[in-house]
């Protein structure tokens, strides 16, 4: 796994890592991931922490069709529809992510948009993995 970089003068980061020395031999670049289910069907209209956890479902079945673990993403871009609702459940969605990722920080952004491709998605992430 590559590590991670947090520079002490910059404060304890919190939920992410601020850089990731990428020194794999592989970089997959994976599109962004939304709360689809197979059918094409949003997961949890109006319910943003079913939604990050059917993205993280589908970025993980993503991650295993390329042969990667989501240990191995090292940057994770998530665009939602409404920061502050994330900040609201900022609990119940670190509960799920730690499901998936454990103790694994990638650096990380999180960028408000007014509207996703598919019109009841609140969330998309788009990942860099490095192996």
């Amino acid at each position: 796994m590559a590590p991670a970089i947090n520079p002490p003068e910059l404060g304890r980061p919190l939920g992410y890592s601020y850089a990731f020395d990428a020194r794999g031999k592989r970089s997959v670049h994976f599109s962004g991931h939304t709360a689809l289910d197979g059918s094409g069907r949003i997961v949890g209209p109006g319910d943003l922490a079913a939604q990050f956890e059917q993205t993280l479902s589908n970025l993980q079945a993503t991650a295993a069709a390329a042969r990667l673990e989501l240990t191995d993403l090292i940057k994770l871009t998530l665009f939602v529809t409404d920061v502050e609702a994330y900040k609201a459940h900022s609990a119940e969605i670190g509960a799920v992510y730690r499901r998936y990722f454990g103790s694994h920080f990638p650096a990380m952004t999180l960028v408000g948009v007014t509207r996703l491709w598919e019109a009841e998605a609140m969330i998309e992430i788009e990942a860099v993995a490095v192996r």
